[in-house]
């Protein structure tokens, strides 16, 4: 008999990063606000466990308003008519210790692609309250091109303004999910 269990995503204690070069010379990082997402796994460990993950691109800031809202409009992730990033894993497999590596289909802006990521383990802990609480660390480098974002800009010496690659950062907590709609104790 399989040991099924579904950890939903802590959102209080959890987030979602990306960083982008600018102008060539620096890098701007960005956070999406809000997100939600489940992990499924079968047996002891998270070896081939599903992962489904979403995120409202509303959520986006970059602590500056008027590049939060070119973010939002077609140039970028066109959010009214593209409200939502998701993700869903293929393939969750164990490399070795604590690290894994995630292969899913990502979909932004109405394009879906095959991402692969790396994932790190943080390990398990009691919450204080009684919920067992297990921790990740994702993170990637994703082409935004390739998802229909090729807004740029060139820069006074023939640069490009932003960069193509997008690094992805998330941190993230999961709890059991006991039932659905039950809130998670922080």
């Amino acid at each position: 008999m399989t040991n099924r269990t579904i950890w939903a995503i802590d959102p209080l204690h959890s987030d979602v990063q990306f960083k982008i070069r600018h102008l060539v010379i620096s890098t701007v990082t960005g956070t999406f606000r809000k997100f939600d997402g489940r992990i499924v796994k079968e047996g002891d460990d998270f070896n081939n466990a599903k992962v489904n993950f979403k995120i409202d691109v509303k959520s986006i800031d970059t602590n500056q308003s008027q590049r939060d809202e070119h973010l939002q409009s077609g140039d970028f992730f066109a959010a009214d008519e593209f409200p939502e990033i998701t993700f869903e894993s293929t393939s969750f497999v164990n490399q070795g210790g604590n690290d894994y590596k995630m292969i899913g289909n990502l979909t932004m802006k109405g394009v879906t692609k095959t991402v692969e990521l790396n994932v790190e383990y943080g390990g398990s802990e009691d919450n204080g309250h009684g919920i067992l609480k297990h921790g990740f660390e994702i993170t990637g480098t994703v082409n935004r091109m390739e998802f229909g974002m090729t807004w740029n800009k060139l820069t006074d010496t023939g640069g490009l303004g932003l960069g193509e690659n997008i690094k992805l950062i998330a941190n993230i907590q999961v709890a059991e999910l006991v039932e659905e709609g039950v809130e998670i104790k922080a």
